[in-house]
Protein backbone atom coordinates (compact mmCIF):
# COMPACT_ATOMS: atom_id res chain seq x y z
CA UNK A 1 0.00 0.00 0.00
CA UNK A 2 1.28 3.90 -0.86
CA UNK A 3 1.59 5.84 1.28
CA UNK A 4 -1.04 8.62 0.58
CA UNK A 5 -3.55 5.47 0.54
CA UNK A 6 -3.19 5.10 4.20
CA UNK A 7 -3.57 9.18 4.53
CA UNK A 8 -6.70 8.82 1.95
CA UNK A 9 -8.23 5.99 4.09
CA UNK A 10 -7.79 7.50 7.32
CA UNK A 11 -9.03 10.95 6.38
CA UNK A 12 -12.22 9.13 4.43
CA UNK A 13 -12.64 7.12 7.78
CA UNK A 14 -12.60 10.34 9.73
CA UNK A 15 -15.00 12.10 7.99
CA UNK A 16 -17.32 9.85 6.95
CA UNK A 17 -17.15 7.00 9.42
CA UNK A 18 -15.73 3.53 9.76
CA UNK A 19 -18.60 1.83 8.45
CA UNK A 20 -20.46 0.70 4.77
CA UNK A 21 -24.23 1.77 4.03
CA UNK A 22 -26.27 1.09 1.22
CA UNK A 23 -28.20 4.20 -0.42
CA UNK A 24 -31.03 1.68 -2.22
CA UNK A 25 -34.01 0.67 0.44
CA UNK A 26 -34.59 -2.74 0.60
CA UNK A 27 -35.86 -5.30 2.55
CA UNK A 28 -34.49 -8.80 2.00
CA UNK A 29 -31.74 -10.12 -0.53
CA UNK A 30 -33.96 -10.47 -3.52
CA UNK A 31 -35.24 -6.48 -3.67
CA UNK A 32 -31.25 -5.76 -3.40
CA UNK A 33 -30.09 -7.30 -6.32
CA UNK A 34 -33.47 -6.04 -8.53
CA UNK A 35 -32.95 -2.50 -7.01
CA UNK A 36 -28.98 -2.65 -8.25
CA UNK A 37 -29.68 -4.40 -11.45
CA UNK A 38 -32.25 -0.92 -11.74
CA UNK A 39 -29.84 1.58 -10.84
CA UNK A 40 -27.68 1.30 -13.62
CA UNK A 41 -27.59 4.65 -15.63
CA UNK A 42 -30.02 5.66 -12.75
CA UNK A 43 -29.99 7.57 -9.68
CA UNK A 44 -30.43 5.68 -5.79
CA UNK A 45 -33.06 8.16 -5.32
CA UNK A 46 -35.15 7.31 -8.59
CA UNK A 47 -35.04 3.62 -7.59
CA UNK A 48 -35.76 4.42 -4.20
CA UNK A 49 -39.21 5.92 -5.32
CA UNK A 50 -39.89 3.16 -7.65
CA UNK A 51 -39.42 0.14 -5.66
CA UNK A 52 -41.34 0.19 -2.92
CA UNK A 53 -44.68 0.29 -5.17
CA UNK A 54 -42.82 -2.29 -7.16
CA UNK A 55 -42.17 -4.45 -4.34
CA UNK A 56 -46.18 -4.31 -3.42
CA UNK A 57 -47.04 -5.55 -6.75
CA UNK A 58 -44.60 -8.11 -7.00
CA UNK A 59 -43.96 -9.13 -3.42
CA UNK A 60 -41.99 -12.67 -3.97
CA UNK A 61 -38.96 -13.87 -6.32
CA UNK A 62 -42.17 -15.88 -7.88
CA UNK A 63 -43.84 -12.96 -8.45
CA UNK A 64 -40.98 -11.45 -10.70
CA UNK A 65 -40.42 -14.40 -12.23
CA UNK A 66 -43.69 -14.78 -14.09
CA UNK A 67 -43.98 -10.94 -14.18
CA UNK A 68 -45.58 -9.76 -17.55
CA UNK A 69 -42.86 -8.06 -19.27
CA UNK A 70 -45.00 -5.18 -20.39
CA UNK A 71 -46.38 -4.42 -17.11
CA UNK A 72 -43.17 -4.48 -15.82
CA UNK A 73 -41.78 -2.45 -17.97
CA UNK A 74 -44.26 -0.13 -17.29
CA UNK A 75 -43.72 -0.35 -13.47
CA UNK A 76 -39.71 0.55 -13.64
CA UNK A 77 -40.15 3.27 -16.96
CA UNK A 78 -38.86 5.99 -15.12
CA UNK A 79 -35.71 4.16 -14.22
CA UNK A 80 -34.83 4.51 -18.19
CA UNK A 81 -32.96 1.20 -19.88
CA UNK A 82 -36.67 -0.40 -18.91
CA UNK A 83 -36.66 -3.25 -21.58
CA UNK A 84 -33.72 -4.66 -20.68
CA UNK A 85 -34.04 -3.80 -17.02
CA UNK A 86 -37.35 -6.02 -16.58
CA UNK A 87 -35.96 -8.56 -19.19
CA UNK A 88 -32.90 -9.16 -16.73
CA UNK A 89 -35.29 -9.22 -13.74
CA UNK A 90 -37.47 -11.53 -14.70
CA UNK A 91 -34.87 -13.78 -15.88
CA UNK A 92 -32.99 -13.67 -12.98
CA UNK A 93 -35.80 -14.60 -10.83
CA UNK A 94 -36.70 -17.32 -12.79
CA UNK A 95 -33.11 -18.19 -12.10
CA UNK A 96 -33.61 -17.64 -8.59
CA UNK A 97 -36.71 -19.11 -8.13
CA UNK A 98 -36.75 -22.88 -10.14
CA UNK A 99 -32.92 -23.63 -9.60
CA UNK A 100 -32.06 -21.67 -6.55
CA UNK A 101 -35.60 -22.03 -4.31
CA UNK A 102 -35.94 -18.46 -3.85
CA UNK A 103 -32.66 -18.37 -1.79
CA UNK A 104 -29.82 -15.54 -3.02
CA UNK A 105 -26.29 -17.53 -3.69
CA UNK A 106 -23.14 -15.64 -2.16
CA UNK A 107 -20.84 -16.98 -4.21
CA UNK A 108 -19.52 -14.83 -7.04
CA UNK A 109 -19.50 -16.80 -9.90
CA UNK A 110 -23.32 -18.25 -9.07
CA UNK A 111 -24.68 -14.14 -8.81
CA UNK A 112 -23.20 -13.05 -11.82
CA UNK A 113 -23.95 -15.89 -13.20
CA UNK A 114 -27.61 -14.60 -12.93
CA UNK A 115 -28.85 -12.92 -16.13
CA UNK A 116 -27.97 -8.97 -15.73
CA UNK A 117 -25.81 -9.20 -12.88
CA UNK A 118 -22.14 -8.15 -13.18
CA UNK A 119 -19.35 -7.94 -10.82
CA UNK A 120 -20.97 -4.52 -9.60
CA UNK A 121 -24.68 -5.78 -8.55
CA UNK A 122 -22.93 -8.89 -7.02
CA UNK A 123 -20.81 -7.13 -5.30
CA UNK A 124 -23.24 -4.84 -3.42
CA UNK A 125 -25.26 -8.23 -2.84
CA UNK A 126 -22.16 -10.18 -1.05
CA UNK A 127 -21.27 -6.84 1.08
CA UNK A 128 -24.57 -5.88 2.06
CA UNK A 129 -26.38 -9.14 2.49
CA UNK A 130 -23.32 -11.41 3.55
CA UNK A 131 -21.15 -8.60 4.67
CA UNK A 132 -18.37 -10.28 2.48
CA UNK A 133 -15.76 -7.98 2.03
CA UNK A 134 -16.40 -6.21 -1.68
CA UNK A 135 -15.33 -3.45 -3.53
CA UNK A 136 -18.44 -2.05 -5.40
CA UNK A 137 -16.90 -0.02 -8.72
CA UNK A 138 -19.69 2.53 -9.41
CA UNK A 139 -19.28 5.66 -11.21
CA UNK A 140 -17.72 7.82 -8.35
CA UNK A 141 -15.70 5.02 -7.03
CA UNK A 142 -13.83 4.65 -10.69
CA UNK A 143 -13.65 8.58 -11.21
CA UNK A 144 -12.38 9.38 -7.89
CA UNK A 145 -9.88 5.94 -7.58
CA UNK A 146 -8.40 7.44 -10.83
CA UNK A 147 -8.13 11.46 -9.43
CA UNK A 148 -6.40 10.06 -5.83
CA UNK A 149 -4.14 7.92 -7.91
CA UNK A 150 -5.81 4.58 -5.72
CA UNK A 151 -6.08 2.62 -9.53
CA UNK A 152 -5.68 3.73 -13.09
CA UNK A 153 -8.13 2.61 -15.79
CA UNK A 154 -11.61 2.70 -17.28
CA UNK A 155 -12.82 -1.10 -16.86
CA UNK A 156 -14.48 -1.84 -13.74
CA UNK A 157 -13.34 -5.13 -13.38
CA UNK A 158 -9.34 -4.44 -13.68
CA UNK A 159 -10.13 -1.31 -11.47
CA UNK A 160 -11.77 -3.65 -8.91
CA UNK A 161 -9.09 -6.12 -8.59
CA UNK A 162 -6.51 -3.06 -8.95
CA UNK A 163 -8.22 -1.73 -5.98
CA UNK A 164 -7.94 -4.93 -4.01
CA UNK A 165 -4.64 -5.26 -4.29
CA UNK A 166 -3.88 -1.32 -3.32
CA UNK A 167 -6.65 -0.92 -0.37
CA UNK A 168 -6.35 -2.83 2.77
CA UNK A 169 -9.64 -5.97 2.62
CA UNK A 170 -11.12 -4.36 5.97
CA UNK A 171 -12.00 -1.37 3.41
CA UNK A 172 -13.13 -2.92 0.59
CA UNK A 173 -16.94 -2.39 2.01
CA UNK A 174 -16.91 1.28 2.65
CA UNK A 175 -14.64 2.84 0.59
CA UNK A 176 -18.15 2.34 -1.96
CA UNK A 177 -19.94 4.09 1.03
CA UNK A 178 -17.09 7.02 0.93
CA UNK A 179 -16.46 7.70 -2.34
CA UNK A 180 -20.07 7.83 -3.21
CA UNK A 181 -20.73 10.34 -0.14
CA UNK A 182 -17.41 12.61 -1.70
CA UNK A 183 -18.82 12.49 -5.09
CA UNK A 184 -22.26 13.57 -4.15
CA UNK A 185 -20.70 16.58 -2.01
CA UNK A 186 -17.38 17.60 -3.02
CA UNK A 187 -15.62 15.87 -5.91
CA UNK A 188 -18.85 16.41 -8.61
CA UNK A 189 -18.27 15.48 -12.01
CA UNK A 190 -18.11 17.60 -14.42
CA UNK A 191 -16.56 20.69 -11.94
CA UNK A 192 -15.61 19.52 -8.54
CA UNK A 193 -15.30 21.33 -5.25
CA UNK A 194 -11.27 20.54 -5.02
CA UNK A 195 -11.08 23.79 -2.54
CA UNK A 196 -13.36 22.38 -0.36
CA UNK A 197 -11.66 19.25 -0.41
CA UNK A 198 -9.93 17.47 2.71
CA UNK A 199 -7.81 15.27 0.11
CA UNK A 200 -6.87 17.87 -1.92
CA UNK A 201 -3.08 17.73 -0.80
CA UNK A 202 -3.18 14.01 -1.49
CA UNK A 203 -4.90 14.04 -4.60
CA UNK A 204 -2.43 14.20 -7.82
CA UNK A 205 -4.71 15.12 -10.14
CA UNK A 206 -5.72 18.76 -8.35
CA UNK A 207 -1.66 18.92 -7.94
CA UNK A 208 -1.62 19.09 -11.11
CA UNK A 209 -4.08 21.23 -12.04
CA UNK A 210 -2.46 23.86 -9.52
CA UNK A 211 0.93 23.54 -11.79
CA UNK A 212 -0.84 23.64 -14.55
CA UNK A 213 -2.46 27.54 -13.85
CA UNK A 214 0.98 28.44 -12.72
Amino acid sequence: MRKNTGLILQRLDDNYGAFHRCYLDYGNAWQLLIATILSAQCTDARVNMVTPALFLKYPSVEAFAKADITELEEAIHSTGFYHNKAKNIIAACQVLHYEYHDEMPSDIDELTSLPGVGRKTANVVRSHVFNIDSIVVDTHVKRISNKLGLASGEDPVKLEFALMKEIPQEHWSRINTQLIKLGREICKAPVPKCSQCFLSDLCPTYKKQKSCKK
